[in-house]
């Protein structure tokens, strides 16, 4: 499929056909295509520069962005390192934190490992995928990555809260001494199939790390900018992390573009002398042209006053996932505002998954895109993330094909295996 334009929620190939965007291009369109103000936001900028140097120099739409975000973010994450994408973002903050360490008021250099979270992903990059936990992405790479110290993923439908808080606490307790920062994608793994953390998991873990000296590191490359219901997933706890990793949605998935935020202290740690200096830098971090995008984003966010209006879809979308709860091929569906994922199984009555070699989701998502929904599964898990732009009629669209797809498909599926 090529595609050759788009409007709105809607993507149209070289055919003429259309799709409905249903994961908003990979999980960053976040107000759908040819948004008015981002495209004459970027034509404007345009009319004035494209691009200079972040490297001893800035530009006007990359300061300003910079104090639009620092406004934004929760607590004192006043101070932004820009980047292209989202696994520059944390790379930017695996090495802040490590340098930070051992050059802050206290040093303490032996301060060199990190927590990651099992089946996290962080990116692609050498250390955001030493920090990443899913086999399948990095297993090639082994040799090339660092160890990290690996907790099991705090999968809510596994266990209790307190059970997941106990792990964590029980590794601080005995190697605090030697890690520099906890790393985790706030509230939902996006890559491990949309797995939801138990509720106030995100809040005791910001208590664990401030009790026991470790940085926090709260990766939202998918979860920022709206899509949990609130600006930041960090909100939903009232969470303030040491670093604060955005990109994807930034632009509203017009340029690439990352930022990772940071404060006061961590920030005061680099100042001083030259061997203090930060020696990491993007050629095209900060670029004009995505500055100018991510700001018109947030304007559009604020002007059009999105967040309130989501609302509404997030309880449509809610009541979509409840008409598909009882399905006898959903094992189960789960939301955190726009975010939604639909876990299909051979039937109720059995425990096991679909066979790998059946690639149920990905049959479920050529069916919708033959129906003219465009959406990617996470193996048996089928991903739902739209703009927030969308409209009650389209979200109406989107979970009747959705739910005709799975009917079609799995009973194709189940006709098959009771002829062999």
């Amino acid at each position: 499929m090529v595609i050759d334009c788009a409007e709105g929620v809607w993507l149209y190939d070289l055919e003429g056909n259309r799709y409905l965007d249903g994961v908003s291009s990979m999980w960053c369109n976040l107000l759908g295509h040819r948004q008015p103000q981002i495209d004459q936001a970027i034509r404007d900028q345009l009319d004035r520069v494209a691009h200079s140097t972040s490297l001893g120099m800035a530009c006007t739409p990359a300061v300003v962005l910079a104090k639009r975000l620092a406004d934004l973010a929760p607590g004192d994450l006043q101070h932004v390192f820009y980047a292209s994408d989202g696994s520059s973002a944390v790379e930017v903050a695996l090495k802040m934190a490590y340098q930070y360490w051992q050059q802050c008021e206290n040093p303490q250099p032996v301060k060199t490992k990190y927590i990651a979270l099992g089946q996290a992903y962080h990116g692609d990059t050498l250390g955001s995928a030493s920090v990443g936990g899913i086999e399948r992405f990095h297993a090639l790479f082994k040799p090339l990555l660092f160890d990290v110290v690996r907790l099991p993923i705090p999968d809510s439908r596994a266990n209790t809260l307190e059970h997941f808080l106990a792990e964590l606490e029980e590794v601080l307790q005995n190697q605090h001494g030697k890690i520099a920062a906890l790393v985790l994608e706030p509230l939902v793994q996006g890559a491990a199939g949309m797995v939801f953390h138990p509720a106030g998991y995100l809040r005791g873990v910001r208590e664990l790390t401030r009790r026991y000296d470790v940085l926090l590191i709260a990766d939202e490359i998918v979860t920022g900018f709206g899509r949990t219901g609130r600006m930041f997933a960090c909100e939903q706890e009232d969470v303030t992390p040491d670093f604060l990793c955005l990109g994807k949605s930034i632009t509203g998935g017009y340029l690439p573009l990352s930022a990772t935020l940071t404060c006061p202290e961590i920030f005061s740690a680099f100042l001083g002398p030259p061997t203090n200096t930060f020696l990491h830098g993007h050629t095209y971090g900060g670029n004009p042209l995505a500055a100018a995008a991510a700001l018109a984003t947030l304007d559009v966010l604020q002007d059009q006053q999105i967040l309130c209006q989501s609302e509404a879809r997030i309880q449509q979308l809610a009541e979509i996932l409840g008409r598909l709860q009882s399905h006898t091929h959903v094992a189960e569906t789960r939301q955190w505002g726009m975010i939604a994922a639909v876990e299909l199984t051979p039937g109720r009555d059995q425990e096991n998954a679909y066979p790998e070699e059946i690639k149920i989701g990905s049959r479920v998502c050529k069916e919708m895109l033959r129906r003219g929904v465009w959406i990617r599964p996470l193996r048996d898990v089928l991903v739902i993330m739209p703009p927030l732009s969308i409209s009650s009629d389209e979200l109406e669209l989107l979970g009747n094909v959705l739910l005709e797809s799975i009917d079609l498909v799995c009973e194709e599926i189940a006709s098959v295996v009771s002829s062999v």
